[in-house]
């Protein structure tokens, strides 16, 4: 009775999936037309075959799908990092946002209030990113200082992994302080997916991770639907506000949208199935291509080098800093909302 229990919530999980994709691709064809949906999709299939395996990585992980994608598309593909930037974001806002319909009818678990508070941060500041910041700073010094904070990251989460952790199912105390934390956060790394495609998903899932305490099987499908709305929103503004989603980015998503939509759940699906350590050594895996193929591809200068020294030793400071932290280990025996407090009773220990 229990393994046919099981195997009708794997059938059901695969069926939200299908339906899924068959609306997209159902949209898709009415929305372009049968001929230009095809055509463009045939002549954009190194687009697509990379975004495959891309859109697993991403509804699987919080690094997103830009490990896989970046240095195909900039080294093999020879496709500007900015059209990569442009196609990166608007390709999450169907791929994500697919994964996100998953996760949420599968009733995955996630921490709401991360998401409410990340997605007002995150529309602040992929808007400072795509209309204020992206002229500032160079593609390259942008790329490399999102790789070396991606990078203290992975140090920090490899060493913590060492022993077992106490891992809440989300944020065990929730006031004043725990807003502001997030919502700070979510506003870089809002300004990080304007600037190079993706980063609120991987900057609120340190916090959650390493401050929080939150286990990395519920920070992760809360960081991609986090990124889902912040893709969203970039999309919309790059479309209606900035009007920079043009040619040849625009040609790519289109080939790409109905791959992603079945990449995507699949691996939100498939995050769930793996262990909590499992995920910890795919996450490492991955900055770790993401930090040696920026070092072959982007073009590196002395004073690029010396400032990105500089962020990696300051990013890995506040990210030890928050794993040495023990103000969210202590387990809280109040659960008065008079003071805005909200307390998730089910704390495990977990390797």
């Amino acid at each position: 009775m229990k393994q046919i229990v099981q195997d009708q919530r794997l059938l059901d999980k695969r069926l939200v999936v299908f339906i899924v994709a068959i609306a997209v691709w159902l949209n898709w064809l009415f929305i372009l037309s049968p001929n230009t949906a095809f055509a463009t999709l045939f002549e954009n299939w190194e687009i697509a075959l990379t975004m495959a395996f891309g859109s697993i990585v991403a509804g699987a992980t919080s690094v997103g799908g830009g490990a896989v994608a970046f240095p195909v598309f900039t080294k093999v593909l020879e496709i500007s990092p900015d059209d990569a930037k442009a196609f990166s974001l608007a390709i999450q806002s169907v791929g994500m946002s697919a994964a996100a319909i998953t996760i949420i009818v599968n009733k995955i678990t996630v921490d709401w209030k991360i998401i409410r508070w990340g997605s007002l941060g995150g529309l602040i500041g992929i808007w400072l990113g795509l209309g204020h910041f992206s002229s500032v700073f160079t593609p390259s010094l942008t790329k490399f200082s999102f790789t070396l904070i991606l990078s203290s990251f992975a140090l920090v989460l490899l060493f913590t992994n060492q022993s077992d952790r106490r891992c809440h199912s989300n944020v065990p105390i929730w006031t004043l302080r725990e807003q502001s934390i997030v919502l700070g956060t979510s506003i870089f790394g809002g300004v990080m997916s304007g600037l190079v495609g993706n980063g609120i998903d991987i900057v609120v899932f340190a916090i959650m991770v390493l401050l929080f305490r939150i286990n990395e099987k519920v920070a992760t499908p809360t960081s991609v639907i986090l990124m889902a709305i912040n893709a969203f929103s970039g999309l919309v503004l790059e479309q209606f506000v900035f009007q920079s989603f043009v040619e040849p980015a625009s040609s790519y998503f289109v080939a790409a949208i109905p791959v992603v939509v079945v990449g995507a759940p699949l691996g939100a699906l498939l995050c769930q199935r793996l262990s909590r350590q499992t995920i910890v050594n795919i996450l490492v895996s991955l900055i770790a291509i993401e930090f040696f193929s920026s070092m072959l591809l982007i073009p590196l200068h002395f004073s690029t080098l010396l400032i990105g020294i500089g962020i990696l030793l300051v990013f890995s400071f506040l990210n030890y800093r928050m794993y040495q932290s023990e103000y969210y280990d202590r387990p809280v025996n109040s659960d008065s909302e008079d003071i805005a407090l909200t307390v998730e009773p089910v704390t495990v220990y977990t390797r």
